[in-house]
Parts: structure tokens; sequence; C-alpha cells
């Protein structure tokens, strides 16, 4: 039997990120009153710089939005079945971007926040909270992701007795559109892939010589860097966000097979084909700054801009934003959480988004949602209700809450390689002839996207078993 709405106690969640706001949402649209603890403006962090909801710090793509042969797309649609506000609010906000989901980062972000203002269940409170909620507050969801404030970083850690992960994640430098030349770049997306918000020309691309090439790589190899403080020199990378320089200390050819990459487009200014490209893809909806794909660095500002600047079609590169480096970190959720998330030593504490080991914006996002109607229903009287594993975001919880080995665990991105294998009903196609023949390539993701989507639907929407869900 559920609870009656005046005898609900509000959850508290502490983060106004993707995760924090994901979660706030989906209670309040369960009936649930949520009071939302973001410390910005008041006190920010190295990498914000607003007071907004969601401020994206880092690239300003969701990945992309192929929901039947692409992991993160298959999340996408998950997360829009379970009326999520992240993806509601990314699809009005969006720019070209090829086969992917961008966003215009300020529109994004100030709509999220007018959601979340405008919702009568939620209210926001603009204070620091520095150790962790007793018992009686109630519900508590800490989604402070990956820049958590140290007071509240030390009270975790001093709770949970475990290492933390920490890793450095690299911010890409962004370009004024007006300052790229485009007698030497040129619009195109990689095999002119259009996807949801462009026109298969979504990106600009700079074409490299082998000459240009090694030159670029040697003054990579030769930059000045920031350097870590004493408690950061052991933390390592997250091989997803790869500073370019790191990458290029592997080899000489990494990034030529990385970031760098020239298949799939052809130089309209030149028959001679490109050894490298660099590609930026548009940053806002105007249209005015572009972000260079895969090029987050931690090379010092002077020498950055005179690199970044020996990019073909860049010479005269202004830029708006440079790269940068903020620290990451990630408790081993696979010791210290049970299956919804709940802290295991302090079961009214549940945790969210990148600090329990996910990586990537959908995917903060998506443990945010499913954590926020975890708490939800348990605050309406319901048992929490798993999300199917054959789901992206089943496997994706089930891979943080147990799934991974912790004496191994790193931060993960979705894939479908977390989504248990097909039966044998769904892994062949029957030929004309009766014969079976094993499905393979996209027809296998496809396989795995359409049972996903299919097990979703039963769960949550066909037989309605998440009481109270509206649109707000």
């Amino acid at each position: 039997m559920t609870k009656k709405t005046q005898d609900i106690k509000p959850i508290h969640i502490i983060g106004a990120g993707l995760a924090g706001s994901e979660a706030a949402w989906q209670a309040a649209n369960m009936g649930v009153p949520v009071i939302l603890h973001e410390m910005r403006p008041k006190k920010q962090t190295n990498a914000h710089k607003s007071g907004d909801c969601a401020e994206l710090v880092c690239s300003n793509s969701f990945r992309s939005d192929d929901a039947e042969h692409n992991a993160v797309g298959l999340l996408h649609a998950e997360m829009r079945l379970l009326n999520s506000l992240i993806m509601a609010q990314g699809d009005k906000a969006a720019v070209p971007a090829g086969g992917a989901l961008a966003v215009d980062r300020d529109i994004f972000a100030a709509n999220v926040t007018k959601a979340l203002q405008d919702h009568p269940l939620i209210t926001i409170d603009h204070s620091e909270i520095t150790e962790l909620p007793d018992a009686s507050w109630g519900q508590v969801i800490i989604a402070t992701g990956p820049l958590t404030s140290d007071p509240l970083a030390q009270a975790i850690r001093a709770e949970t007795g475990e290492d933390t992960l920490a890793f450095f994640d690299a911010i890409a430098p962004i370009v004024h559109a007006e300052s790229i030349n485009l007698d030497v770049a040129w619009f195109q997306s990689r095999y002119d892939k259009a996807g949801p918000s462009g026109t298969g020309k979504d990106y600009l691309n700079c074409p490299m010589t082998e000459e240009q090439y090694n030159a670029f790589i040697d003054a990579l190899l030769s930059a000045q860097y920031t350097e870590f403080k004493d408690w950061e020199k052991d933390t390592p990378y997250f091989e997803g966000c790869m500073p370019i320089e790191v990458m290029a200390e592997r080899g000489r050819e990494t990034l030529r097979f990385g970031p760098m990459k020239p298949v799939g487009l052809t130089n309209p200014h030149s028959d001679e084909p490109p050894h490298a490209v660099v590609q930026l893809r548009q940053d806002n909806a105007l249209a005015t700054l572009y972000n260079i794909v895969g090029f987050q660095t931690k090379m010092k500002y002077g020498d950055q801009a005179n690199i970044l600047r020996m990019i073909p079609g860049l010479e005269n590169a202004e830029f708006a934003r440079l790269g940068g480096l903020h620290r990451n970190t990630f408790i081993n959720s696979p010791i210290l959480l049970d299956k919804t998330l709940r802290l295991k030593s302090k079961p009214h504490i549940r945790f969210a988004g990148q600090i329990t080991g996910c990586e990537g914006y959908v995917e903060s996002a998506s443990i945010g949602l499913i954590t926020g109607r975890f708490t939800a229903q348990e605050a309406l009287g319901l048992e929490p209700e798993q999300p199917p594993q054959t789901c992206a975001i089943g496997a994706l919880l089930n891979h943080i809450a147990g799934g991974a080995n912790a004496d191994t665990f790193q931060p993960m991105n979705i894939n479908f390689g977390l989504i248990p294998p097909l039966e044998d009903k769904d892994a062949y196609t029957i030929l004309q002839n009766g014969k079976r023949k094993r499905k393979k390539g996209k027809d296998k993701k496809k396989a795995y996207s359409d049972r996903a989507l299919h097990d979703l639907e039963q769960l949550y929407i066909n037989k309605e078993r998440v009481e109270g869900r509206k649109s707000a």
C-alpha cells in the first residue's frame, strides 16, 4: 500500500548536475517532494562557470543518437521512454552534430534549471552540504559527481573506509567560428551521416599532410603542461577522455588512428587524401562556437594556443575557451552500494551519477533517473523495481552495483558488452530454406536494441508499474 501524500517526507538530493537534476525530476513526477541542494553559484567548482543546474563542463555532445546500432543511442531511447528531463531538454537544445546528439550548452542548462524551478514539488537550496546527512534527514541521494567538494568528499571517505577511484578529466578547447579558415577547412560529417539534427555536413574538418602531422606531434611532445600537486600525481587518466599529448606519447601514429583519423572524409580543396584530419563540432545554437573533437589537453595556455594554430584552417583561431584539466573521483560501488545504490553502511543514503563509477553525460543522467525512481518508490512504501538487465540502463546499473569486479573496478561507458547475450530466438535469422543464420554486426546490435526497448516497455510502460508517473 502506498503512503498518503501528506505522510511523505521530502527526498534530499545533493548536487544538481545531470544525475541530481534527473533524479529530482523523476522523484517529483512520482509525487514525492524533493529538496535539491546545489552549492553553486554561492560556491563554485574549478570547472563550472554558472549556477545553472546540469551545466556541461566538458564536451557539448551526448554522443550517438542511433538507437538501433549504438549502445549510447539505445540509452537515449530508453531514457526518453522514461520521461527523462535531460533527454527532453537535450532534444530541445540540439545543434547539428552528424549522427550524434549535441546541444547548445547554455540553452540546455537554462532550460533544465527552469523546469526544476517551475516544478511544484521541487525546492532548490543553494547551500553547501559538508557532512553525510544522518537518518533524521530521511531519504538522501548524493549526486555530487566528479567535482564533489572537499569537505563532503572527506566525509564520504571517512564513512566508507575505501580508497576512491580518481583520475584526471581533460577539457577540449572551443574556437570562434568566424576565425576558422574555410578556404582550408570544409563541412562534412564522417561518411556524410546526417543524424537527428544534422545535414551530413555537421563537422568542420581541418586536413593535415604527413609533414604537418609530424610537426604537430613534435610540438605536442615538447610543449609545457600544467604541473600536478603532490596529492594529484598518482591519479590515473580515464581511457575515454585521454589528453591528446598523452595519446601522442603512446606512439606517433596513435592520434591518426584516434580523434585525427582521416577516414570517411573527402577534402574538396585538394585531390590529395589527408594524412590526418582534425574535426570541430558545433557548440552552440548560433553556430558561432566550435569545439575541437577529442582534443582534451593539459597544455599550458601559451603553448596550447600556438600549437593549436599549427592545425591547417586554425592559423588565426580565436579561442572562446582553452583546454583545461580537472580531477574526477569515484567510489568503489560494487563493494559499497547495494542493488538499489544504497550505501550499505547507511542505507538511507543512495549515490547517483558519475560518482558511482559510470562515465559520460547520458550514463550519469540515466543512473540519476533510476536512483530517483528507486528512492521515490521507497518513500511511497513500494519495493524499488529493478530495470531489466537486457536494457542499457539495467546493464549499466548492474555493472555499478555488483556486476563489475571490485578489485579492478573502472569508470565505464555504456556498451553492448555490458548487456546479457541474446537468446537463440533473438540471435538468429530464419532463412527461406528454414536454416538459421546467426546475426552479426548491425543486425546483432539491432537485436539487442529491439529486445531492450521491448523489455523496458513491458515493465514500465505497458504494465504502468511506476505509480503516479506523469509529465509535470
